[in-house]
């Protein structure tokens, strides 16, 4: 019966391939446009909310706004405005050629997506289907009519939450409302959705010109002090902004992607919901970001991370939710079947509760990164992160979860100890170059342990490191030991790391994150190369003495972008698709990183040319 009525709920259309979704976003929340003109993934007011287009894990009854001319199928092409996540989607029918600007206002305290049609030419009967689904498509809105004859507007109310749409008019059609209009060359026709609370009065209509020019200048301004590194700037800019676009504009918080469930292995149930602030992710873009010009979001970002672990270090946790929530208990849902299947579909996630040694040093990583810019400490903050050691050392024999959240047993993972040698390691630097307080001499003990312990246990008879320290396996996270310094890029072990990493989890030239074939994660499936390790593997081949080979791989992975230059979290290599959550925060900051190791090797090995940018 199960099956049974999962394929009535799959009835319909399927959602489009991952790859065909743009994003665009008010650093609220994000909405996931497809080339068909269908918003399949909007969750209103914050990334975290329960979505009221969920068509991305379903089929458009659980939820979608379709805009296009009528008869067309996709578009002609799309591009972002320059320097912004305003979209423009360009459609071209026998009869003419049109305009979709998609956007979300930003700065205005509400949560508005505007969906302006520009004619261009002749004349194109544009249609609009709008099925609302609240609450992950588990509840059916009370739709009326309401505004005037000349500003209509149709009012959806379910629960705590209603939106106002206004523009041209609405009909009910089935379970679905359904506008058409015709546009013609210099018109421009506007339809703006609003979410508020249901127990309060709908909002009064938006300043779309004033709003939209306002958007688009806040994003030109953010974008404008941008430190390119002179190596694919292009994709560099664009990344920086969907890190933005991902930072929380209130509370700080940086999801680590705006989906859930969106699978690693289709048809699987390797879904997981991303909605939610990992320390690490949250480590590794503020570093990102500061290192490019970014350094005022290290106090704001150092500020949510206060408020989210104040209290007993020992209630520290790996992920929060937007404002700090601790409580992200995992669920799975009945009313959404699953990206083209693939379930289960899971709100929040059980990882919050595992305990990861690598957090630590991803942490004082970025920190001890915004003090050497210049950011100076306050008595809060850096009593956070003396706390963070000490709770640090009394788990100093812990085994973990590791870095890719393993839902088997417990191990010593190699990466997770390294990690925890850069904690004591940025520790002791803070005493002793920049005068803070603290025990330098024994964090600096405990490091030269660490080290020891891992170069005697974490070393395989072969030379490279290994997964933990019970296999001679290896794991893409090694690749993250250069970058933190705690061997050179071109250290033996180093180097025999990458040839190891080269000889067993290549797949069609992209690396796995591990073999899920050695049992070490307790799950069922497989999964596809993981791009932030592809643009990691970049880095070592950059700057370890392989720098062709590093660009020819940072090449072939700004390739697999998308059109608007967006990436998912993995990629399979056999049906050349997008896999995973998307955007996925960690792919693009990779991609950052990778391409400042490309920039760095070509100033050093020929100066003169270090200005070009691929």
């Amino acid at each position: 019966m199960h099956g049974v009525r999962r394929k009535l709920r799959l009835a319909g259309r399927m959602p489009a391939p991952i790859e065909d979704y743009a994003v665009i976003g008010d650093c609220h929340t994000a909405a996931l446009i497809s080339r068909q003109g269908a918003i399949d993934w909007l969750c209103l007011p914050r990334f975290d909310s329960a979505s009221m287009f969920g068509a991305l894990l379903g089929t458009e009854e659980h939820g979608q706004w379709l805009l296009r001319p009528i008869g067309a199928v996709e578009c002609a092409e799309r591009h972002y405005e320059e320097d912004t996540l305003v979209l423009v989607t360009r459609w071209r029918s026998p009869t003419g050629e049109i305009e979709v600007i998609d956007a979300m206002p930003h700065g205005d305290r509400r949560a508005d997506l505007v969906r302006r049609v520009r004619g261009i030419s002749g004349e194109v009967a544009v249609e609009q289907l709008l099925r609302i689904r609240f609450d992950y498509a588990s509840a059916m809105p009370w739709m009326r009519q309401g505004g005037t004859d000349e500003h209509p507007a149709l009012v959806a109310i379910a629960g705590p939450d209603a939106v106002v749409v206004r523009g041209p008019r609405f009909r009910a059609v089935d379970h679905a409302h359904r506008a058409e209009f015709v546009v013609r060359e210099g018109e421009t026709v506007d339809t703006v959705l609003t979410w508020f609370p249901a127990h309060r009065v709908a909002p009064e209509p938006l300043d779309i010109d004033g709003q939209l020019d306002r958007t688009r200048e806040w994003w030109r301004d953010w974008a404008s002090t941008c430190a390119a590194p002179g190596a694919y700037d292009e994709h560099v800019r664009r990344s920086l902004l969907v890190l933005r676009a991902l930072t929380h504009e209130d509370t700080g918080g940086i999801v680590a992607a705006p989906t859930t469930s969106l699978p690693e292995d289709m048809g699987g149930s390797r879904n997981w919901d991303y909605r939610y602030v990992w320390l690490r992710d949250a480590a590794l873009t503020l570093e990102a970001l500061m290192l490019h010009g970014y350094q005022t979001g290290a106090a704001e970002w150092r500020a949510w991370l206060l408020r989210a672990i104040a209290g007993d270090p020992q209630d520290l946790q790996i992920m929060y939710g937007l404002s700090g929530e601790r409580r992200l208990t995992e669920y799975e849902l009945d009313s959404l079947p699953g990206y083209r299947g693939s379930a289960p579909v899971r709100i929040g996630n059980g990882a919050y509760t595992q305990f990861q040694g690598d957090i630590f040093g991803e942490v004082l990583i970025a920190l001890d990164r915004a003090r050497d810019l210049g950011i100076e400490e306050d008595e809060f903050s850096w009593a956070l992160q003396t706390e963070l050691l000490k709770h640090a050392e009394k788990h100093l024999d812990r085994r973990d979860n590791g870095i890719w959240e393993i839902r088997g047993p417990h191990r010593t993972f190699t990466h997770s100890r390294a990690m925890l040698w850069a904690a004591f390691d940025r520790g002791a630097h803070a005493v002793r170059v920049h005068g803070l307080s603290g025990d330098a001499e024994r964090w600096e003990a405990l490091r030269d342990g660490l080290r020891e312990e891992i170069m005697r246990n974490g070393v395989s008879e072969g030379g490279w490191f290994v997964q933990h320290y019970e296999t001679e396996e290896v794991d893409a996270s090694l690749l993250q030991l250069a970058h933190i310094g705690f061997v050179a890029y071109d250290d033996p072990r180093m180097l025999a790391t990458v040839a190891r990493i080269e000889e067993t989890l290549l797949r069609g030239g992209l690396p796995l994150r591990y073999r899920t074939e050695s049992g070490i994660d307790g799950l069922p499936g497989d999964e596809h190369p993981f791009l932030a390790c592809a643009f990691w593997l970049v880095e070592n081949y950059a700057r370890g003495g392989r720098l062709d080979d590093g660009v020819a791989l940072m090449d072939r992975l700004v390739g697999l972008a998308n059109d608007v230059g967006l990436l998912a979290e993995e990629y399979d290599v056999d049906d050349e698709r997008h896999m995973g959550n998307t955007p996925q925060a960690l792919s693009h900051l990779a991609l950052v990183r990778a391409a400042d190791a490309i920039a760095t090797e070509r100033k050093r090995v020929s100066p003169a040319g270090a200005g070009r940018a691929s």
